[in-house]
Order: C-alpha cells, then sequence, then structure tokens
C-alpha cells in the first residue's frame, strides 16, 4: 500500500491478526521485507505497522539529503497517519531503523511501550587503524582532485576513487543518498539514549562487522532497562541468519 509521508511516495504495510501493536523499522538499503520471518513467527499475537524509508522499496527517494531529524518526523507522520498506539507499541528496529527508534525516544520524542534493537545502528564506533588511513587518503585525493586548476577535468578520477575508498553501500547509493548516509553514520545518540526508561531488548550478531557487539554493550550500560542478547555465530543480520534463535526471543519478550 501507498500513501504520501513527508511529501514523499511512501509505501507501508500493516499486517497481524493480533491485539499487540508493532512497528517495525527497516535498516539502510534494506525494506520491511526483511521482517518476513518476524511477522510470520508473531502473527497470531500482533499487529504490525511497518513503513519503508525514502528511496528503499517502493517509497520515493527525497530531494534532498536527510539528516536524522527528518527521518524521525517521517516516522511520527507515519505513525500518525497509521494511527498507532505509541504508548503500548513495540518498537522494533533494524540498524539504521534501531538509530532512528534510539532517536525518537531519547530525545522523548516517543515515550514506547518496549524497544527491540536488532544489531542497531546509533554508536559511532571508534574506527580502525585501516578505516583511519583510508579516509586520510581519499580525503587527501578529494582535497588534490578539487583543486581550481583540475577540477573541471578529474572527474572521472575522483569517481573512481569514491568507488575504491567507499562502502558498497555508499557506492550504490544516488548522491542525495550518499549524503544523507554521511549525515547519519556520524550521528552518536550515547548522550541522549540514557533518557530511554521502557523495557529495551537488544538482539546481536556475535560477528557484526557494521554495527559491532561494543556498541551493543554501549547501549546496554546506559539504557537502565535494557537487556542484551547475543547470536553466535552470526553477523549484523542476526534475526535473519539465526531466525529461531531470534524468534524465540522476541516470543519471550513481547508479550
Amino acid at each position: 500500500m501507498d500513501t504520501v509521508i513527508c511529501g514523499l511516495k511512501t509505501e507501508y504495510l500493516i499486517s497481524g491478526e493480533g491485539d499487540i501493536p508493532v512497528v517495525l523499522l527497516h535498516g539502510w538499503g534494506s525494506s520491511f521485507d526483511v521482517f518476513k520471518g518476524v511477522m510470520g513467527a508473531l502473527r497470531d499475537r500482533c499487529k504490525f505497522y511497518a513503513v519503508n524509508f525514502p528511496g528503499c522499496g517502493g517509497s520515493e527517494v527525497m530531494k534532498t539529503p536527510w539528516n536524522i531529524n527528518n527521518y524521525c518526523d517521517f516516522v511520527l507522520e507515519f505513525l500518525s497517519f497509521a494511527g498507532v498506539d505509541v504508548k503500548a507499541a513495540t518498537f522494533i528496529g533494524h540498524s539504521h531503523g534501531g538509530r532512528v527508534i534510539l532517536s525518537l525516544a531519547g530525545s522523548g520524542r516517543i515515550a514506547p511501550g518496549k524497544i527491540v534493537l536488532l544489531d542497531s545502528a546509533g554508536i559511532v564506533a571508534e574506527k580502525t587503524p585501516r578505516q583511519k588511513r583510508r579516509a586520510k587518503n581519499f580525503k587527501r585525493i578529494k582535497r588534490l582532485l578539487t583543486l581550481p586548476v583540475i577540477k573541471n577535468f578529474s572527474g572521472g578520477l575522483l569517481q573512481k576513487a569514491r568507488r575504491h575508498y567507499g562502502s558498497s553501500d555508499y557506492n550504490a547509493a544516488p548522491p542525495v543518498l550518499r549524503s544523507t548516509m554521511v549525515s547519519l553514520v556520524n550521528t552518536d545518540l550515547r548522550d541522549i539514549i540514557g533518557n530511554i526508561k521502557c523495557p529495551t531488548l537488544l538482539i546481536w550478531g556475535e560477528n557484526d562487522t557494521d554495527t559491532p557487539l561494543s556498541s551493543a554493550k554501549i547501549i546496554e550500560e546506559r539504557i537502565a532497562d535494557s537487556g542484551l542478547c547475543v547470536i553466535e555465530g552470526a553477523g549484523h543480520f542476526a534475526f535473519v541468519e539465526k531466525p529461531y534463535k531470534a524468534h524465540a526471543i522476541l516470543n519471550a519478550f513481547i508479550k
């Protein structure tokens, strides 16, 4: 189904046979389809409200770069449109979706019933020495290729440098989403997440390299009513890689 949120054509889904409202927010470059297993496992008890972020699934790409506050506004408008009872709802977010939930709840813009964070973003992890070297090298090359005397002739070289040094997500995105991604990955929410008071469950892959386990431990330390479940042998999509374990944990938490 489609509607208009923040002036953009937006794809959404309302599904499930239960009475417990559950809001699903997917990760960067993904869609609400990633939650098919979760919805199937909890369908008899939950009613799901899922929305695809701009540029994902069937949702229109935004015209100008967004920051975390724009995403929060987007979710709030969707919640109002869908008539979600936020105080009774469980909010489940994977990766970037978790970052949006942390921002909304940490800033006091929502007070949900419960929160589930699946390999969530929101903590800027310390870069490894290799990552620091790569970032430094790209900045040096970009500075050189954008000098006035050569910038009109260096566009192709600059694109090659971006492809070489950028992540696969960054390289696959159109320019407006690249700028958006840069803003998001540099947004650290650790100073506000301590404001979250509702029960919060963290489900994390032991081998997650995109949002490392160290980030989960920071979140757990700062949210008083929280608990961390680590899924052994799983990566950034732990709830998809090890669905039976993840679904059992979710079933116990969402009652």
